[in-house]
C-alpha cells in the first residue's frame, strides 16, 4: 500500500496521476478502479522486452514454472497486451468500427430517453437491463455482417500467442524472498 501511494506521488510529482493517465470516459466504480490497479502494478517495460531476458527452457518444468511465474508476475502487463489486440483489431476493421457506432449510438439514445422519461411498452415499464438488450438485438445483424465472432476468435488467438510465448521464453525474474532451490541433475 505505501508503495503504490509512493508510486503515486512520483507520478503526479512528473505531472502525471491516474486520474489524468485513464480516460475521462470510464466512469468512477469497480470499473475504473480495477484499471488503476492494473496501471499501479505494470511492471517496466524495458525489462518485459528485453530481449537479452529471452531463452529457451532447458525442459518441461522449466516451461512450466516460467509460465506460471511470468504470468503472475507481467500479469497487468499482460492485461495491457490484450487491450492492445483489441485496440488493434477494431480499428484495422471499418465494419466493425460501424456496428460498435450503432450498438453505442442506440445505447446512448436509450440513455438519452430514460433522462427524460421512463420507457412504456404496452403499459409495462421497461428496465434499463432490458433496454440495453433491446440495443443488443437491434445492433446484432450488424455485428453479425462486421465478423465480430472471428475478431473475438482472432484477439483470443494472438493473445494466447504473444503471452504464452512471452511467458513461456522470457526468464524467470528474481523475487525478493524467494528461496533458493536445487537444480536437478
Amino acid at each position: 500500500m505505501a508503495a503504490q501511494k509512493d508510486q503515486q506521488k512520483d507520478a503526479e510529482a512528473e505531472g502525471l496521476s491516474a486520474t489524468t493517465l485513464l480516460p475521462k470516459l470510464i466512469p468512477s466504480g469497480a470499473g475504473r478502479e480495477w484499471l488503476e490497479r492494473r496501471r499501479a502494478t505494470i511492471r517496466p517495460w524495458g525489462t518485459f522486452v528485453d530481449q537479452q531476458r529471452f531463452s529457451r527452457p532447458r525442459n518441461l518444468g522449466e516451461l512450466c514454472q516460467r509460465l506460471v511465474r511470468n504470468v503472475e508476475y507481467y500479469q497487468s502487463n499482460y492485461v495491457f497486451v490484450f487491450l492492445g489486440l483489441i485496440l488493434y483489431c477494431v480499428a484495422t476493421s471499418p465494419m466493425l468500427l460501424v456496428a460498435l457506432a450503432v450498438f453505442f449510438g442506440a445505447c446512448y439514445i436509450l440513455y438519452l430517453r430514460t433522462l427524460q422519461s421512463k420507457l412504456v411498452l404496452f403499459g409495462r415499464e421497461v428496465s434499463p437491463a432490458h433496454q440495453y438488450a433491446l440495443a443488443g438485438g437491434i445492433s446484432f445483424p450488424f455485428f453479425w455482417l462486421a465478423g465480430a465472432g472471428s475478431a473475438v476468435f482472432w484477439v483470443l488467438g494472438a493473445t494466447l500467442v504473444v503471452i504464452g510465448s512471452h511467458a513461456a521464453f522470457h526468464q524467470i525474474e528474481a523475487v525478493d524472498g524467494e528461496e533458493l532451490q536445487m537444480e536437478p541433475v
